[in-house]
């Protein structure tokens, strides 16, 4: 159903279509409440404490789009799962997991561009049972800027899984 247009004062408002306004009893979450959420069920990060958890068993998981990887760069022995393929890859009962994923307690650090998406996404994880889950405070950006080790796009320094775009740097 198209939103109403009307107009008051000479300018135009739109006004929300019906499944958008609150309902008396329902509150509907919020992208701020989700991510609220999502992060008090989290032991988030910082780009030093993943970066230490690597030496151990720690597995940085990178789900930013290709897109973003080639213009930014990536972290070096990070493995590529693209957000929309994630469950999929590190369920520890798909048919479609990565050959490491052989239960529920592998320590998964999610990161994507400003550690947003990337609290979504662990918080995902959880859901499915990966309850060491979490996500890099400040995602790929924070990590640059406290100098840790990262890599121009397609130097080849990650694992791509199944389905992940490399990420090439138009030329």
């Amino acid at each position: 159903m198209p939103a109403s247009v009307v107009t008051a004062s000479a300018k135009a408002f739109v006004l929300m279509p019906s499944f958008c306004r609150p309902k008396t009893d329902f509150v509907r979450p919020t992208r701020q409440s989700s991510l609220a959420s999502a992060r008090a069920r989290l032991m988030r990060v910082t780009p030093g404490q993943a970066f230490g958890e690597l030496s151990g068993d720690g597995v940085l998981i990178d789900i930013r789009p290709a897109a973003q990887r080639a213009a930014q760069g990536e972290i070096p022995g990070s493995t590529i799962v693209e957000r929309n393929h994630l469950e999929w890859r590190l369920d520890p009962c798909s048919d479609a997991r990565l050959p490491w994923v052989t239960g529920y307690d592998h320590r998964i650090i999610v990161f994507c561009v400003d550690g947003y998406t990337s609290s979504l996404a662990a918080a995902a994880l959880q859901d499915l049972g990966l309850h060491r889950a979490t996500d890099v405070v400040g995602g790929y950006r924070a990590w640059v800027a406290e100098g840790l080790p990262s890599a121009p796009a397609g130097a080849a320094t990650v694992t791509l899984a199944p389905g992940a775009a490399p990420a090439l740097t138009p030329g």
